[in-house]
């Protein structure tokens, strides 16, 4: 199994910034893509931003421009720092990962999750 601890997340006035951290350990064979998404309530889960093996990135439209996600793969972290926050960024903030536990299985794995609220 793959677990995941997150940390980073709090309250910000609009405008400000904030640095999510999420850390990997377990039995990790490999890891692939590691991820963030948000989840505000009522609304469904959306994917934020996304950093493959070779650090290729995607990310949200809404959050283009202010937002960077990054991974450390020797460390089995990635980070996303949030420039320029906006209430519509109040959500409660997942770290996914898709990693392989051995050479043929693999899997999706969830964090617990990190409120971010960002309010004058």
């Amino acid at each position: 199994q793959v677990q995941l601890v997150e940390s980073g997340g709090g309250w910000v006035q609009p405008g400000g910034s904030l640095r999510l951290s999420c850390v990997a350990s377990g039995s990790i064979f490999r890891l692939v893509a590691m991820a963030w998404y948000r989840q505000a309530p009522g609304q469904e889960r959306e994917l934020v931003a996304s950093v493959n093996a070779g650090h290729a990135t995607n990310y949200a439209d809404s959050v283009k421009g202010r937002f960077t996600i990054s991974r450390i793969n020797g460390a089995n972290t990635v980070y996303l720092e949030m420039n320029n926050l906006k209430p519509d960024d109040t959500a409660e903030y997942y770290c996914n990962v898709r990693a392989y536990t051995n050479p043929s299985e693999w899997g999706d794995y969830w964090g617990q999750g990190t409120q971010v609220t960002v309010d004058s």
